[in-house]
């Protein structure tokens, strides 16, 4: 995806914003449907899809678990899309496995959303954080920007990290323990980009410079071995008095374990919230976009 892609995405959800709060009602996809299929849970993705459909007097059809698709009877997860097509005009897609959402827009004629694969890419979340980013600090470029956590299995920011590149004179770091840090053939793409990035495991180095904190989970259900998350869960806490006099934003894509403490919660830095809400906007504009430029 481009720049001017992704700029004109963020264009839309700023145009939607009233629809999806609504304080006005679409009728832009109205007799339009969208396949929901999610092989994983799933609480804020799934429903801000469904909400953002709805907002545009679309419906949803599907699915919130693979025990509950004749998948788990033996059908392939190509003949449930091939199904799937022939009674939506677009579908979204989370699956444990990387790579599955490419594979059924291979095998189908509608548009096909990734919404999530394993521990590789979740693009939607990235435009919402981009989004929030813009809405909250004014420009995406010219930003310090640190990821904090889990950036080894952490989808959302290989996401994030990548479409980063694609800005002016933005400056990564990313803070985690040497067990989570950062993909190889991530660090090889964005070298590839020339994008400037700093690998550090204390926090306190890069506190005091960023303009936004990122901070994600330790996500349990990515270990095979429960010993090895007990020892690096709670590697990273953000607290209220670690941020005070400090001229930033917090990011988390939720949910949260203890990873930001709750007296962050009603402070100014707190955006986390606001960027889950962000996702109903921006899922319209994308919703609206491929549906109303891809008629079956």
């Amino acid at each position: 995806m481009k720049r001017s892609d992704i700029d004109y995405l963020l264009d839309e959800a700023s145009k939607l914003e009233d629809i999806a709060q609504s304080r006005e009602i679409s009728e832009e996809l109205k007799g339009k449907l969208l396949g929901v299929m999610f092989f994983e849970p799933s609480t804020r993705t799934r429903m801000s899809f469904e909400t953002a459909m709805k907002r545009l007097s679309g419906e949803c059809i599907g699915f919130e678990s693979s025990g509950s698709s004749s998948v788990s009877k033996g059908e392939s997860i190509a003949d449930t899309a091939k199904m799937f097509e022939g009674y939506c005009d677009a579908l979204v897609i989370r699956h444990e496995l990387e790579g599955v959402s490419k594979f059924i827009s291979d095998v189908v004629d509608v548009p096909v959303i990734n919404a999530g694969d394993g521990a590789g890419q979740h693009p939607t979340q990235t435009l919402l954080d981009l989004y929030t980013i813009k809405q909250e600090i004014g420009s995406i470029d010219n930003l310090k920007i640190a990821l904090i956590g889990d950036l080894k299995f952490g989808r959302t920011v290989h996401s994030l990290a990548n479409a980063l590149c694609l800005y002016d004179n933005v400056e990564l770091y990313f803070v985690s323990p040497p067990e989570l840090k950062m993909p190889q053939e991530i660090l090889h793409d964005l070298d590839k980009m020339n994008m400037s990035y700093t690998e550090v495991s204390n926090i306190n180095e890069i506190i005091d410079k960023v303009n936004v904190l990122y901070v994600t989970r330790i996500q349990k259900e990515r270990f095979g071995d429960i010993d090895d998350y007990l020892k690096i869960k709670g590697a990273y806490i953000i607290n209220k008095k670690m941020l005070e006099g400090k001229d930033l934003i917090v990011m988390h894509p939720l949910p949260r374990i203890d990873e930001i403490d709750g007296d962050v919660d009603d402070t100014k830095y707190n955006k986390y919230f606001k960027q889950a809400a962000n996702a109903v906007p921006v899922r319209m504009a994308i919703l609206k976009t491929l549906i109303k430029n891809n008629p079956k």
